[in-house]
């Protein structure tokens, strides 16, 4: 290992370091972390892709008198965009249930009390649970909103309404800022982005 000498004889480890050698429950919360960052980045490249073509396939659906195969094939993107939404969701829901079993693990080698110490810089593990269920609900609650839109979509007359759909798909209410900026408070907990 590569220290640094201090004075009266100590070694002090360097940060960068000491990250790569978190271990036990540190390393599974690191590496959440990660797959709850690339799960989100993902979501949100699908999310971009959908509203590049939105506004494409709007702006041509205007000039068009409407048909059925252009509406089906519009359902079926959508589809396509939800069906990525649930497997990514589904995803979320099992990072959500590894940070409740280390939860339960450190409750019960803990005698119940939990860990005294932060596994990082200031968090316990129970924030780290409560960050997961945050972030899943937020995504879950998105889902269920763009699933009821898909629904709901084909059988509206009024251009109106379709367009109080599209904002609401592409406005994403249930994923506020807030949402984003509890993921980035996770990346800095766990080192993933400097302090």
């Amino acid at each position: 290992m590569i220290g640094h000498p201090c004075p009266g004889g100590t070694v002090v480890m360097s940060a960068v370091r000491k990250s790569s050698m978190v271990t036990g429950s540190g390393r599974k919360i690191k590496d959440n972390a990660a797959d709850w960052h690339n799960l989100m980045k993902s979501s949100q490249s699908d999310h971009l892709l959908l509203e590049n073509s939105s506004s494409s396939s709007s702006s041509s659906s205007a000039q068009q008198v409407g048909g059925v195969s252009e509406l089906e094939d519009e359902c079926f993107k959508l589809q396509e965009v939800i069906n990525k939404m649930v497997a990514v969701v589904t995803k979320m829901e099992h990072l959500m249930k590894l940070q409740q079993g280390i939860e339960d693990l450190e409750e019960f080698q803990f005698k119940g009390e939990g860990r005294k110490a932060p596994l990082f810089h200031t968090w316990n593990t129970k924030q780290f649970g409560a960050v997961s269920r945050v972030l899943f609900d937020s995504f879950s609650e998105e889902l269920k909103l763009k699933q009821t839109i898909l629904q709901e979509l084909a059988h509206t007359s009024s251009s109106d309404l379709c367009m109080v759909y599209l904002s609401s798909w592409l406005h994403q209410p249930f994923i506020p800022t807030h949402t984003r900026l509890t993921l980035e408070a996770l990346l800095l907990e766990t080192g993933h982005r400097p302090l």
